[in-house]
Parts: C-alpha cells; sequence; structure tokens
C-alpha cells in the first residue's frame, strides 16, 4: 500500500482504497460531503425560474433554482425537463439548467405538477 499524506492528516494519494473525494478526501465510497444531497422533499414544492447569459459566452440558459437538495430528484427532473423540452440541460447544486430560453415550457410543466413557480 502506497500513500501520501498532507501535514492536516488528510490523504493526497493512496492505493489502498481506489479513488478519494477532492472536497473531503474520503474514499468516494464513504465520502462526507455527498451526503448533504440527501435532503428530504417538502409537501410543497416552489421553483424560481431565470434566464442567465453571464459567463456563457452570450448564450442562453433557463434555470429553475430554488430546489431540495436531493440528487435523485433533481436528476429525475432534469431528464424530464430535458425531453420535454427536447434539449441539454444538467444539474448543478440546487437547480436544474435546460440551455435555450424555455421558460415558457419548463413554467407550463412545472405548474402541471402543481408546483408554485415564481419568476
Amino acid at each position: 500500500m502506497l500513500a501520501l499524506v498532507r501535514e492536516s492528516g488528510r490523504a493526497i494519494y493512496s492505493s489502498e482504497k481506489g479513488r478519494r473525494c477532492p472536497t473531503c478526501g474520503w474514499p468516494q465510497a464513504e465520502c462526507r460531503c455527498s451526503k448533504q444531497f440527501d435532503e428530504a422533499l417538502p409537501t410543497r414544492i416552489t421553483a424560481v425560474l431565470r434566464l442567465e447569459k453571464k459567463g456563457r459566452a452570450g448564450k442562453s440558459v433557463t434555470v429553475v433554482a430554488g430546489l431540495p437538495r436531493n440528487l435523485a430528484f433533481l436528476e429525475a427532473l432534469a431528464k424530464e425537463l430535458k425531453r420535454a423540452c427536447g434539449c441539454g440541460g444538467s444539474v448543478v447544486a440546487d437547480a436544474v439548467e435546460i440551455q435555450g430560453d424555455q421558460r415558457a415550457r419548463v413554467r407550463a410543466l412545472l405548474q402541471a405538477k402543481q408546483w408554485l413557480v415564481k419568476g
């Protein structure tokens, strides 16, 4: 077993357990920082829609923010929105980004789910 350790005691590299999380330094199977994405889903979800262009080389992105920090929920929502809008997108922290100005379509889909939509 090969291991390199910093002064703080956090392992930089180890051949013992495979890949390590770059944030907390624990093996990825036991990562502590991924636990923050297991928030419970509220009974009433409020979503905030906005259009962003800054930092994207002039391309517009529809952002659905204010969502619960639950990775499985966010990935399922992103997949559903991408399929309905016919475009790409991704999950970022507690938001879903959809390529292009898709606010009208996304608003209609979220309101059909009985969610409160702002913006």
